[in-house]
């Protein structure tokens, strides 16, 4: 016998998948249905009439949550400082996205009483994932619906006729379908064409926080950052919320053509998958801190946490933000950070980024030692000593093969 629930509580987005699985469920389980959605900072107008559309669709009550602040401070500057970066390119945006707003639909969702909570991720995705391992954080006997593992509508055309047959209202058509997922820090593509990776994104028919770099002005803009403990805090010496700085990067990072990325990537599932990111905001940040520590690291602190980061990464795109090794790592991280202050200037030109200066009151870097010039600090004696000691392991192998006639 099936499983029979009075109230669930459900991801809401509005988009294809959300929207028909409103009157799905309730017409398989005739339950009552609440939807959640989260501001993410999608956008101006990204959730305008989503609570009239849900109600109308057959929710009985629509939850709009303002996270977009909670998500920069929380989630998107503690993996920035990190310098965490899946395979080298994902800036994690969907990623991190999802602990933050499973964690609040399981709110809800105790606070209502609900018997389960329902996604409407895909059990080819990453997201069925990072939902359920939170909810399984902080709701760990909570029942979890996920129709995409056994509904009928088994396709993107089948949601849509059944949508169309159900009157639900969508913002997309059969044509330009692509899967996407946006919030303020990027917005992510997929599908169609997108699908095979022997086809050039077009970019024209895909690009919305952003242009290509070939539209990109004639003409550097330069800006600069300030950061404490490795936390960004001012912008063109101009203090503001992270959040504020982020928004008005991606303005200028968009408009020159910064942080579009095309890649095939290993999804947790264990297929790849081909997708095109725009992240122009967040690209201007990493490179920025990245471009700090290298003046305010010690070699074996920054090294080792490029490994780390590496690991951080991994553990943020499978899902293991709510962990023991996510929360150690971060301890790590915010201890490597205590000196990781001062400002930044970058060059951005036609989809580049290059450092333009960077000062710091925590600087490692000693120009008196550096120097080419005439120094009384540095006795250049001492690297023959070094180099002796440094190479005595070649020095006695080479020997050896000496003797052994090799």
């Amino acid at each position: 016998m099936e499983q029979q629930y009075k109230k669930v509580v459900l991801a809401y987005s509005g988009g294809l998948d959300t929207s028909v699985i409103i009157p799905w469920l309730k017409e398989h389980y005739g339950c009552e249905v609440i939807a959640v959605s989260a501001d993410v900072g999608q956008g101006a107008g990204e959730l305008d009439g989503l609570e009239e559309k849900a109600i109308k669709t057959g929710a009985s009550k629509c939850y709009i949550l303002d996270l977009t602040e909670e998500f920069v401070d929380d989630y998107i500057v503690p993996t920035l400082k990190a310098g965490a970066v899946y395979e080298g390119k994902y800036l994690l945006g969907t990623s991190f996205a999802r602990p933050l707003i499973a964690k609040k639909i399981v709110e809800i969702a105790q606070q209502e009483g609900a018997d389960a909570i329902c996604h409407g991720c895909t059990g080819k995705g990453n997201d069925q994932v990072r939902f359920e391992l939170t909810i399984k954080a902080f709701a760990p006997q909570m029942q979890v619906i996920a129709p995409w593992r056994f509904w009928e509508l088994n396709s993107r055309e089948k949601e849509i006729a059944y949508a169309e047959a159900h009157n639900v209202p969508l913002k997309i058509n059969r044509e330009t379908n692509y899967s996407k997922d946006k919030n303020l820090w990027h917005l992510s593509h997929e599908g169609l064409d997108l699908e095979d990776p022997a086809n050039e994104p077009q970019y024209d028919k895909i690009l919305e926080m952003g242009v290509t770099p070939e539209k990109a002005p004639d003409h550097p803009t330069y800006v600069t950052l300030t950061f404490e403990k490795g936390a960004p805090v001012a912008l063109d010496g101009q203090k503001m919320k992270a959040v504020e700085i982020l928004k008005k990067l991606n303005e200028v990072g968009g408009a020159n053509g910064i942080g579009i990325v095309d890649m095939v990537e290993n999804r947790l599932v264990g297929m790849k998958s081909r997708g095109v990111y725009e992240t122009p905001g967040g690209a201007i940040l990493y490179f920025a801190h990245q471009c700090l520590e290298e003046l305010c690291l010690d070699k074996e602190t920054q090294h080792y946490k490029m490994q780390l980061a590496i690991k951080f990464s991994e553990l943020v795109y499978n899902g293991q933000w709510f962990t023991p090794l996510r929360e150690a790592l971060s301890a790590f991280v915010d201890s490597t950070q205590q000196t990781v202050n001062g400002d930044v200037k970058l060059k951005l030109y036609k989809g580049n980024i290059t450092p333009a200066g960077m000062t710091s009151p925590d600087s490692l870097y000693s120009e008196e030692i550096a120097t080419f010039g005439e120094d009384h600090v540095y006795d250049q004696a001492d690297s023959a000593g070094f180099i002796n000691l440094f190479g005595l392991p070649i020095k006695v192998k080479a020997l050896l093969d000496q003797k052994k006639g090799k």
